[in-house]
């Protein structure tokens, strides 16, 4: 599965926040559901630090416009 393109920078720091932005993301750029619930349960194993580190193993920032 390619990356999902977003930033997480400057996003809300609520852990739930950015799931949600990474699952809307991530479905409109053709991902199944069952592999976005993969990403958001591993996510949700750790503290907010392990959030950040697994959503940050899965996407890469946008291009440039």
């Amino acid at each position: 599965m390619k990356p999902v393109r977003m930033n997480i920078v400057g996003r809300n720091g609520n852990a739930f926040g950015l799931l949600g932005a990474f699952a809307k993301n991530a479905r409109q750029q053709g991902w199944t559901e069952q592999a976005i619930a993969a990403v958001q349960d591993e996510a949700m194993k750790g503290n907010y630090d392990h959030v950040l580190k697994t959503l940050i193993s899965y996407t890469i920032p946008p291009e440039p416009e």
